[in-house]
């Protein structure tokens, strides 16, 4: 039985440094064949168990948002959408006419969260979260071209995808609210993202 666990921690060694690498070495397939050599039926289905339950565990420690705030999220994305077309005004603070910071503030402060209404500032805010761990509702920050290499422009991520790092997101533009793709002048300018609303 010792041998047995003991070759189940092993394994679920190796499948961790796999998942986490996602290369299969020559040097590492030869250990995975040795292993499956030495492990029988019954310890291959214990195995694949564990290592079922512990992908589980992972996924599951990343801890997801409350179906409440997923809801809140909604509604704030609902909210945004409303002002599609809205001029853009340098230092406009809404609801007739934004800048981009003035614009985040607004539809933020509509669902009881008060962030700053610079970018600079508020970029300081919140949870910073990496690009291909976005979710919609986290904020994106780009320079622009009179911030040089600082933060001169705020958005809200509309949809995520994880596996490539592409992204949409809802921001007052120089052309007035918009939905905008990560890409050309906004992928060349992108910083990075805070999450604000984090249960």
């Amino acid at each position: 039985m010792r041998k047995s666990v003991f070759t189940l921690f092993l394994v679920l060694g190796v499948f961790g440094v796999f998942a986490q690498s996602g290369k299969h070495s020559a040097h590492s397939r030869m250990h995975e064949q040795q292993l499956a050599k030495n492990v029988s039926p019954i310890e291959k289905n214990m195995i694949l168990e564990s290592f079922k339950e512990e992908v589980l565990l992972r996924e599951e420690s990343q801890s997801p948002v409350s179906e409440e705030s997923d809801r809140m999220i909604d509604d704030l994305l609902t909210e945004a959408h409303k002002y599609i077309g809205t001029r853009y005004v340098h230092g406009a603070k809404g609801p007739h006419a934004f800048d981009c910071s003035g614009y985040t503030s607004y539809i933020y402060k509509q669902f009881g969260y008060t962030i700053s209404p610079s970018s600079r500032h508020q970029y300081t805010e919140g949870t910073p979260v990496s690009r291909k761990e976005l979710r919609k509702g986290d904020l994106v920050f780009f320079t622009s071209r009179s911030s040089g290499k600082n933060v001169g422009h705020v958005g809200i991520v509309v949809t995520a995808n994880n596996e490539t790092g592409e992204f949409t997101f809802i921001h007052a533009s120089l052309k007035g609210v918009k939905v905008s793709e990560c890409e050309g002048y906004y992928e060349r300018r992108y910083v990075g993202a805070k999450r604000i609303i984090t249960e």
